[in-house]
C-alpha cells in the first residue's frame, strides 16, 4: 500500500527526477508513436482487409501472414531494426516495429467485419441495382465498420503496452520511467509509469468503447431496440 501511494505522490509531484522529461512530454511522445503507427498500419491493413472481405479472396494468406507477425517478438526486432537502420533512425525503426505489431489485428478486424455480414443485405442491395463499389460504400463498409473498430480497438492497446520499449533506445515515452527507474531502485517511479501505461490504455479502450456503440448503422441500432428481448412483457405476452 505504502508503494502505491509513493507511486501517486511521485505521479503528482510533476517532478519525475533522475533527468527524465515530464510526465505531460512523456505522454505526447507515448501518445503520438501509437497514433502514427495505428494510422500507417490502417492504410496497409484496412484496405487489404475490406478486398479480402468483398471478393472472398486471399483470407487463407491474410491469415497466415497476420499469425505470422504475431509471432514476431516486438523487442528483438526493435533492436534488430536499429541494428540495421542505424542509430540515426531510432524513430523510424521503432515505427516499423509497432506497424507490424498494429497490421495483424486491423486487418483481421477489416475483413472479419466483412464475413460477418448477412449475405441476403449484400444480395438485397445489388438486386436494387447497385454496383460492387456501392455495395462495399452503402453496405458492406458501413456494417462492417463495428467490428473494423474492434480491430483498431485491439491494435491500439497492444501499440500503447509496446510502447514502452521504446525507451531502450532512448526514444523516450511512458516506458522510461519504468526502465530508468528499476536500476536505480526507485520502485515508485517503476510503478508510477506502470500505472500510468495502464490509465492510458484504459482511456483509450473507454474512447473505443463508447465510438463502438456510435458505429452501429441508425437501422441496425432501431432493428436492436425493437428486438424481442427488448420489447415490453405486454407486447410479448401477445405474441406468445
Amino acid at each position: 500500500m505504502n508503494l502505491i501511494l509513493d507511486a501517486l505522490a511521485w505521479i503528482l509531484s510533476g517532478d519525475p527526477g533522475a533527468g527524465l522529461a515530464p510526465i505531460p512530454v512523456a505522454l505526447g511522445q507515448h501518445l503520438a508513436y501509437t497514433v502514427v503507427a495505428v494510422l500507417i498500419a490502417g492504410v496497409i491493413a484496412v484496405p487489404l482487409g475490406w478486398a479480402i472481405g468483398h471478393t472472398g479472396k486471399g483470407r487463407d494468406v491474410a491469415v497466415a501472414i497476420s499469425g505470422a507477425a504475431r509471432a514476431i517478438p516486438s523487442f528483438g526486432l526493435l533492436l534488430l531494426l536499429v541494428l540495421v537502420m542505424g542509430v540515426l533512425h531510432k524513430p523510424e525503426a521503432a515505427v516499423v516495429t509497432f506497424v507490424l505489431l498494429a497490421i495483424p489485428s486491423l486487418l483481421a478486424g477489416a475483413y472479419t467485419g466483412f464475413e460477418a455480414i448477412d449475405r441476403s443485405v449484400v444480395d438485397a442491395g445489388r438486386s436494387m441495382g447497385m454496383r460492387p463499389g456501392e455495395v462495399l460504400r452503402r453496405v458492406e463498409i458501413p456494417l462492417g465498420l463495428p467490428l473494423l473498430l474492434g480491430g483498431v480497438r485491439s491494435a491500439t492497446l497492444q501499440v500503447v503496452a509496446t510502447v514502452t520499449i521504446a525507451a531502450y533506445t532512448n526514444l523516450g515515452g511512458l516506458g522510461q520511467y519504468i526502465i530508468t527507474g528499476l536500476p536505480l531502485r526507485r520502485f515508485d517511479m517503476v510503478l508510477g509509469g506502470a500505472l500510468l501505461v495502464a490509465a492510458l490504455a484504459l482511456v483509450l479502450d473507454g474512447i473505443f468503447a463508447l465510438l463502438a456503440v456510435f458505429a452501429l448503422p441508425r437501422g441496425v441500432r432501431a432493428a436492436n431496440r425493437r428486438s424481442p428481448a427488448r420489447r415490453p412483457r405486454r407486447a410479448r405476452a401477445a405474441h406468445a
